[in-house]
């Protein structure tokens, strides 16, 4: 028998719980079961048809081929012109990165700065791959509360008093996965401010879901405090927005001094992302905004739903989600671990969610819903959750 030996930095790796509900809840609809799957986080409606037939004519056109690792320029110039659209800010498309998902991204950033004996602070509860991630680099994680009194947004106060002399990055996510929770314009200058006395952080924002903001917020870019640009890194991509998850492609916005390594992390890892989803990505930026617009009002609708929904259930508490398509309903009054609860909800009743301890240390006592299925869908699943609260007492 063969015994291999793998390098310790793979015992570290974690991974994300919503692919393995989505695995035990597709098992369960294949054997007949009726299934309402709020656990996964991707848009239930297709990706626009203009969008679709740029691919289309791309193939067609004979786009097969390697493009540059970076991505190719016209798609880079779009990025750069939406940002300048949407938020007054000038981007340098060649200081804009092109690459298969958003994942990628928080990938190659950790991996720049993550080694033992560094920090890395991110929030929690968060996106699960942070904390994987920097796990694996060796680096020790630092977790930045999103507290539920706060509606989940980060304090820049509590964040800054974590910085020490090994912090070498700051990961920081709004509108935020898994809670909804968006950080409130005065906390991000705050943020922007407090940095100035840490010339040595870097700063890595996630804004994956800065097009899906609610109640009249507009969503702030880092980009916009040009005092921090040089070590920033932005994350976004055409996931969420677009409804174009299974493409697999992102982008992000890198400082001078570090695209050069991101590039030859490129190089040596992926090659480059697929033509013809360059092109479909051009269509989506370039083009007709209005099926944005029609996902977000939906999605709007959903979240309102949703809210009052969770909040009419016994011993749960939720409170209404700002953005991304998300609510973190506080669980604690129902007796309940959050990770057990999750598991019997979907065994005994086919509702999928998401328990909070998968997403950090501070995750117990919430659940994870995502409002990303139909408003049908929401309202079975919330009745069945009654249900099941109302009759069922914790093992």
């Amino acid at each position: 028998m063969t015994s291999l030996t793998t390098v310790a930095a793979f015992d570290r790796i974690g991974e994300e719980n919503a692919f393995a509900v989505l695995a035990r809840a597709t098992a369960l609809a294949a054997q007949g079961r009726d299934i309402v799957n709020l656990g996964i986080g991707q848009p239930d409606f297709p990706t626009p048809p203009h969008v679709v037939e740029a691919a289309v004519k791309a193939l067609r056109d004979g786009q097969h081929g390697y493009t540059p690792s970076v991505g190719i320029l016209p798609l880079r110039e779009a990025v750069a012109r939406d940002l300048n659209r949407r938020f007054g800010v000038e981007v340098d498309p060649d200081l804009v990165m092109i690459v298969p998902g958003g994942k990628v991204t928080m990938y190659a950033a950790i991996r720049l700065f993550g080694e033992p004996g560094a920090e890395i602070l991110y929030p929690d509860p968060g996106f699960p791959i942070y904390r994987s991630m920097i796990e694996h680099t060796g680096a020790t994680p630092i977790p930045v509360p999103a507290r539920e009194e706060n509606g989940f947004a980060f304090s820049a106060e509590e964040l800054l008093a974590l910085i020490t002399p090994k912090t070498r990055l700051i990961i920081i996510n709004s509108p935020g996965n898994p809670t909804g929770g968006v950080t409130p314009a005065e906390e991000i200058d705050k943020l922007a401010q407090g940095l100035a006395a840490h010339p040595n952080v870097a700063l890595m924002s996630d804004e994956i879901y800065d097009q899906l903001v609610f109640d009249g917020l507009e969503h702030r870019t880092l980009l916009a405090y040009p005092e921090i640009r040089d070590r920033l890194i932005v994350l976004n991509g055409w996931s969420k927005t677009y409804a174009m998850t299974g493409w697999r492609m992102g982008w992000s916005v890198w400082p001078k001094a570090l695209y050069e390594n991101v590039r030859k992390l490129a190089v040596n890892a992926w090659s480059c992302v697929n033509a013809p989803t360059q092109f479909a990505g051009i269509a989506a930026l370039d083009g007709p905004q209005d099926a944005v617009a029609r996902m977000r009002d939906e999605f709007d609708r959903r979240r309102k739903l949703v809210t009052e929904g969770l909040n009419a259930l016994p011993g749960v508490s939720s409170v209404t989600p700002k953005g991304a398509f998300y609510a973190f309903p506080n669980v604690g009054e129902t007796g309940w671990k959050a990770k057990p609860l999750a598991s019997a909800l979907l065994e005994e009743t086919g509702v999928a969610t998401i328990g909070g301890p998968d997403f950090g240390v501070h995750g117990e006592g919430y659940i994870r819903l995502s409002y990303a299925n139909s408003a049908e869908n929401i309202a079975r699943a919330l009745e069945r959750m009654g249900d099941f609260l109302s009759a069922r007492r914790p093992e």
